[in-house]
């Protein structure tokens, strides 16, 4: 933190450092970006999901390979809270996920709710996630409705997996 930086301005700078992570994570996840997922998390950083528990490094692939069998996933983040300790801080963040899944008798459009119960290190003047629990409230499944004819619907922009997904080009400015 620069000294001439008032108090209230740094903290604030700390709280959106964190919070952008939360959201990077949500995003690589959704693009099914192992390298913007890998690069939320510092190198020795941990994740409990449940069904997963151990190292994030061997998350990513993990949830790679999860996500493979989903067409599409859009996680929602919202209610985040985070508390600053200096170079620490806890933060809470409400997610619902919504999953396309396919199967021959029917897709299906599972939605699981909850938070995200995160641990952030700033170390070498850069926050990163040091630890994510995954707390699960609800959730529901019900039949896929998507009534959308991709391949007949010229002039629309759609979501995609990957570098292809428009978001790329227009951060980047392409």
């Amino acid at each position: 933190m620069a000294a001439d930086l008032d108090p209230r301005v740094a903290l604030l700078l700390d709280k959106m450092a964190c919070t952008e992570l939360v959201h990077r994570l949500a995003r690589g996840i959704d693009r099914c970006d192992a390298d913007l997922v890998r690069a939320v998390f510092h190198p020795d950083a941990t994740d409990d999901h449940g069904m997963y528990q151990g190292t994030a490094a061997d998350f990513v692939p993990w949830v790679m390979e999860v996500l493979s069998g989903m067409r599409r996933t859009q996680h929602i983040i919202g209610n985040v809270l985070i508390e600053v300790d200096g170079d620490k801080a806890q933060g809470e963040a409400y997610f619902i996920a919504h999953h396309h899944i396919p199967a021959d008798a029917g897709d299906s459009f599972m939605v699981a709710a909850g938070r995200y119960l995160d641990r952030f290190e700033r170390r070498e003047g850069e926050w990163k996630i040091s630890h994510r629990h995954a707390v699960y409230d609800w959730s529901t499944v019900a039949p896929s409705t998507d009534m959308w004819d991709r391949a007949n619907m010229a002039g629309y922009a759609f979501g995609e997996r990957g570098h292809g997904d428009p978001s790329y080009t227009h951060f980047t400015g392409a």
